[in-house]
């Protein structure tokens, strides 16, 4: 097997995996752990993982994208007390945006179920999670389903959005940039994003600690759009600050 080969294989158990450890590649591949090193470091420069202490995990990109049953059993406690923490910056809001994803499905599970709320979302799991809010109104976005997130998109989801103004959005991305702002591998994902965050008059990003570095193939919105990121404690302090200082309020729990 040459290099190339092997490194797409790699590549492929990343992916399929949800991550790896040079360890089991070593042996898996039969050649020595500075190899694989060497390997993950040429991945990591296209782009296509993140390396890690011991291993690697794969980088969402316009070829390759996680689905929402994978993300419900990745960093689950950390995306709990995030959601939770973001559910607490609701404030006076009476009309709401929650984004597609399993974090944005906890928040929605996290807001209050006593007081009248409006819930405008893309995400067929996220009106799921609302149907027992006797006080919420859940209004959900149509157009084209994609299966693997249970969310709809194309302009039928921003048209509707675009006749809207809403007093919060909870948005989520797959790649936070201090450079290159808020991604999605999806261009139609990230057009119903970006008319979320152009239409609401607060704004708040949700995301792990995993996503901060990771840049995807289209741009909805810079750093500064948003006034507060809520994230867990897996984001460095130092790092943390270095976004604040773009604008928003940074949270880690």
């Amino acid at each position: 097997m040459d290099t190339d080969e092997r490194r797409r294989r790699i590549l492929g158990l990343t992916r399929s995996s949800g991550s790896v450890e040079v360890a089991e590649l070593a042996t898996r591949f039969t050649v020595a752990r500075e190899t694989i090193r060497r390997d993950l470091k040429a991945l990591e420069r296209k782009g296509l993982i993140r390396r890690n202490h011991g291993g690697a995990r794969p980088v969402e990109s316009a070829g390759f994208e996680t689905t929402l049953v994978e993300r419900t059993t990745q960093h689950v406690p950390q995306k709990t007390r995030i959601a939770a923490a973001a559910a607490q910056l609701l404030g006076e809001a009476e009309t709401v945006f929650i984004d597609e994803g399993f974090t944005p499905q906890l928040i929605a599970a996290a807001l209050p179920r006593d007081r009248p709320l409006t819930v405008v979302t893309a995400s067929l799991a996220v009106a799921h999670t609302l149907t027992d809010a006797e006080q919420t109104t859940v209004l959900l976005l149509g157009g084209r389903v994609r299966p693997g997130t249970l969310a709809t998109v194309d302009h039928w989801a921003s048209r509707m959005l675009a006749g809207l103004v809403l007093d919060l959005c909870f948005i989520g991305a797959n790649g936070i940039s201090r450079e290159y702002g808020l991604t999605t591998p999806d261009p139609a994902v990230g057009e119903v994003k970006k008319q979320a965050v152009r239409g609401s008059r607060r704004r708040v990003l949700v995301g792990a600690h995993t996503k901060f570095g990771v840049v995807g193939f289209c741009r909805f919105a810079e750093v500064r759009d948003v006034e507060a990121i809520v994230t867990d404690t897996g984001l460095p302090s130092a790092e943390a600050q270095r976004y604040s200082l773009l604008g928003p309020q940074v949270i880690r729990v």
